[in-house]
């Protein structure tokens, strides 16, 4: 038997791994500077995107934008919410729901937390260019879209929910 594979193809699965654990090994000291783990922070920033929103993010929505699986998001937010990073209360339109929101102290962290996060980005930007850059975003949301044509993005879901 050949040692060689079959694959034609370069490991893309693996390959964007490799390149999201480049980006966090940025991100990762600072995170834990403010005493987050991967998943806080992502909780975190999607709860600071919607932190205008007056009746909170219902919980399927932070699990869905933060990428974590429901069982996992429980246990994330139990913790937040013990070290003060968020309130979470029933929805007041649907008591079998619950809504959450970034506390002061959870929103301070992510003002702080996108300084690094966004000065990470602008040398990113100048090392690779604008134009690369941004064609380094619109391919990932066509590969996105290529793979999860039925899964709605956050963009397509917060345009629903104005209608």
């Amino acid at each position: 038997m050949s040692a060689s594979t079959p694959f034609v193809h370069r490991n893309l699965p693996r390959l964007l791994l490799q390149a999201r654990e480049a980006v966090m090994a940025h991100t990762r000291p600072s995170l834990r500077q403010h005493g987050l783990s991967d998943q806080q922070w992502r909780v975190l920033r999607v709860l600071g995107e919607h932190a205008d929103d007056p009746a909170g993010t219902e919980t399927g929505r932070v699990a869905r934008e933060a990428y974590l699986l429901g069982p996992s998001l429980t246990g994330v937010l139990m913790r937040m919410e013990r070290d003060g990073l968020i309130a979470r209360e029933r929805c007041p339109q649907d008591a079998r729901r619950t809504v959450v929101r970034a506390t002061a102290l959870g929103l301070d962290k992510v003002r702080a937390l996108s300084q690094t996060i966004e000065a990470h980005y602008q040398w990113m930007e100048q090392l690779l260019g604008k134009d690369k850059l941004g064609q380094l975003y619109a391919l990932l949301d066509e590969v996105i879209a290529l793979e999860t044509p039925d899964i709605e993005t956050p963009e397509e879901l917060a345009e629903e929910e104005e209608r």
